[in-house]
């Protein structure tokens, strides 16, 4: 038998019946057929003992080298197969990245964060540090520390929710400036502003909640000016509420600031010049603010004689409605989507 002939004819088979192979099960079947066990070129070793002993090496060498061209063309034919279902299964699954992508309903976040974190910005973008404190504040820090003892006339002006005769929920985030102060141990200086949830008792309407939120602000250096508390509110004023807007101080009292003021921005609605908005006065009151008493310094570690601060509190309810005009306070915490979804 002429074994090379005959591997050649065989190969052509192969061929033939590769060409004809369409998914991978039909390739198992050919490959047994050419290649397993019981195929026609796995059987021919069986004729190599009746062979002569000088024709042995040659036959045995042609055998293999087909073994080998056969697996070689099946392989070829499986990557075939494989790059060929690549390519359908890629046509059925392609996107056409030129249509429209659907509109997809997302959340966005609540009006009253949006305004702290335009704040926020505002103010690290001063230098200012952000600070907190806990909620449950001590007598001591929330009053006494803030020129406010026991059975001072001006608690009356926050009127307290107490838990026990000495622990209350905090009136305001103030016990947080004291913090601060007593954790810097009267030595450095302070910049920071202390965004947060307060609690006073109180008939829930249309501009007062029993619950809301603040942001109080204190410098506390050696060379702390009014004049630097003025050009601190007025950026405020205007990156709340534009760049056209002015401010005015009028004399007020606080017990922790001496002096104190309230503070009015120009009213959108006229532009200072008088409406029923501003009760003909050109002005809306925004915050309270002042220089930092000098007792407050003095309780906190500050040395008065070296030291001096200013200190502002603004409620973020109130920038908000005056920001956006809204008229209901009680709209911030209902969660009416249809309301917060303004606000996007």
């Amino acid at each position: 038998m002429d074994v090379k002939k005959r591997i050649e004819a065989l190969e052509q088979e192969l061929r033939e019946a590769l060409e004809k192979v369409n998914n991978q099960t039909e390739l198992q079947d050919v490959k047994s057929q050419f290649i397993g066990k019981k195929a026609e070129i796995s059987t021919m070793m069986k004729h190599m003992k009746d062979l002569p002993n000088e024709e042995k090496p040659a036959f045995g060498q042609a055998v293999n080298k087909g073994k080998q061209k056969f697996h070689a063309l099946v392989e070829e034919k499986r990557e075939a197969l494989k790059a060929e279902a690549l390519k359908e299964k890629l046509e059925k699954e392609k996107i056409d990245v030129t249509l429209d992508a659907p509109d997809f309903s997302t959340g966005s976040t609540h009006i009253m964060n949006q305004i702290v974190e335009e704040i926020e910005d505002l103010f690290i973008g001063m230098g200012y540090a952000i600070k907190e404190g806990p909620e449950i504040e001590t007598d001591e820090m929330n009053f006494e520390k803030l020129n406010l003892p026991k059975d001072h006339p001006a608690r009356d002006m926050q009127d307290t929710f107490y838990i026990t005769e000495d622990t209350l929920l905090r009136t305001h985030t103030s016990p947080v400036q004291v913090r601060t102060m007593l954790e810097y141990g009267g030595k450095k200086p302070v910049k920071i502003i202390c965004p947060g949830k307060v609690y006073r008792r109180d008939d829930d309407d249309a501009t007062h909640s029993h619950q809301f939120m603040q942001i109080e602000g204190l410098v506390v250096d050696e060379k702390t000016t009014m004049s630097d508390l003025k050009g601190t509110l007025l950026t405020l004023s205007r990156a709340m509420f534009g760049e056209d807007r002015e401010i005015r101080l009028r004399p007020s009292y606080f017990p922790f600031t001496e002096p104190s003021v309230e503070v009015d921005v120009t009213c959108a609605a006229c532009k200072g010049k008088g409406c029923n908005i501003c009760k003909q006065t050109g002005y809306i009151e925004i915050l309270g603010a002042g220089m930092v008493n000098n007792k407050v310094l003095a309780s906190a570690g500050y040395d008065p004689e070296v030291y001096q601060g200013f200190a502002f509190g603004l409620g973020i309810e109130r920038i908000a409605m005056l920001k956006y005009g809204i008229e209901d306070i009680r709209h911030f915490y209902t969660n009416d989507l249809r309301f917060n979804k303004q606000f996007k």
